[in-house]
């Protein structure tokens, strides 16, 4: 289990920068694997499921843990799949708080499919 996923996440001001460079690859190293980032303005990740039932399950949990955090991300679920997009509309960019939420993400996926 990351670090990461042991933080809470932290609302970002407006004029906050977005994470870039080598600091944005610092949070991404600590990821597990299926993360992307995408134009260094957005990570995604997809979850397989065995039925719609348990993405629906997942994507509950998701919801809870976000509104905990007070951070939401994107969510598209299907049959047998869900993918989280997560990035920070207010900077228009990635904050570490993107980083936290993916991490608490994938803390659940494990949950659910042990």
């Amino acid at each position: 289990m990351s670090e990461l996923s042991r933080k809470k996440c932290v609302p970002c001001t407006v004029g906050t920068p977005p994470l870039t460079g080598e600091e944005l690859q610092h949070f991404y190293k600590e990821l597990e694997d299926g993360w992307e980032i995408k134009q260094e303005k957005c990570i995604e990740k997809s979850y397989a499921f065995k039925n719609f039932k348990e993405a629906l399950s997942f994507v509950n949990e998701i919801g809870r843990v976000a509104e905990e955090e007070d951070h939401h991300p994107d969510i598209t679920l299907s049959w047998g799949k869900v993918k989280i997009a997560l990035s920070t509309h207010k900077i228009k960019g990635l904050s570490e708080s993107d980083f936290v939420l993916a991490a608490k993400c994938d803390v659940v996926y494990i949950s659910h499919t042990q």
